[in-house]
């Protein structure tokens, strides 16, 4: 295969291990790259390729958190360990509204919504809503500062939430941390929560996806699939810190802005050619 495709891959793995935590949507930007970069690849593999990268960005979370979120440890205590299986149920509770309407509506939302249209106003409304909430709950105390305050009901509404994420453009982590701390959920807590509910979202969603498309790869596709999980596993351990110490002390404004910013770059990119077009 080419050497290009690598360098390809390597870009597109590191676009995901940067935007699958912050919450500026790695659908989005995903689907953005790939009018950029086409990689020579069918289009039934690439469908597949950009849910399936992912795993490499969850497989971050999974070495990150291990200790904090493995019941079986010999060093913990009872106590430890009942307070680990509580988030872990808590974690199923809200993945469960994400996962039935994504299995419904899965091929009608690819088919309809990915695209750089919905991208774009997902960008810009969830922009502005990220800063105007901010804003509102500036100087309030969050009532939910750790997993045992966070209630089965409040981790099934922090689940549908997730539900918004299906929307291209909208960001998981997003939808995730922006219905948290509605809820009265702390910043720390509700980017923790989000990175724990992924787990299971995307495992399930790359399990699908690669039934889908059924285990025959070719080399350069095999060699195209693991390079960018690798890649995207490097980059998601530097951005899961870099994000996590940073809410210790910010907001989430600067990320709405980031959002509006693009989207509207992203209007004016695909929008002026279709007018040249159309007037010249």
């Amino acid at each position: 295969m080419k050497f290009i495709e690598i360098i390809k891959t390597i870009i597109i793995g590191i676009v995901e291990g940067i935007t699958e935590w912050l919450p500026i949507s790695s659908t989005g930007h995903m689907i953005l790259v790939d009018e950029w970069i086409k990689l020579d690849v069918s289009p039934e593999f690439m469908e597949m390729f950009l849910v399936v990268i992912q795993l490499g960005a969850i497989l971050a979370v999974v070495v990150l958190f291990f200790n904090k979120l493995n019941p079986l440890a010999f060093k913990k205590t009872k106590e430890e360990r009942n307070d680990i299986w509580q988030i872990w149920f808590k974690v199923l509770i809200g993945v469960i509204p994400a996962a039935i309407i994504g299995l419904l509506l899965d091929e009608w939302l690819y088919n309809t919504l990915y695209n750089y249209i919905t991208v774009a106003i997902m960008l810009v409304v969830y922009g502005v809503l990220f800063i105007v909430i901010e804003n509102k709950n500036k100087g309030k105390k969050a009532t939910i500062t750790s997993f045992n305050d966070l209630s089965y009901k409040t981790a099934f509404l922090i689940g549908m939430f997730q539900v918004l994420a299906l929307i291209p453009g909208t960001s998981r982590s997003g939808a995730t941390i922006l219905g948290a701390v509605i809820l009265g959920t702390s910043r720390f807590i509700a980017a923790e929560f989000s990175f724990f509910l992924s787990i299971p979202v995307m495992f399930g969603a790359s399990f699908i996806k690669i039934l889908d498309f059924g285990f025959n790869f070719t080399g350069s596709e095999l060699i195209i699939l693991i390079t960018g999980m690798v890649t995207a596993f490097i980059i998601s351990i530097i951005t899961i810190k870099f994000l996590l110490g940073y809410i210790k002390k910010h907001d989430f404004k600067v990320f709405g802005w980031y959002r509006i910013i693009l989207g509207v770059i992203v209007i004016v990119y695909f929008l002026v050619p279709y007018l040249v077009s159309i007037y010249i």
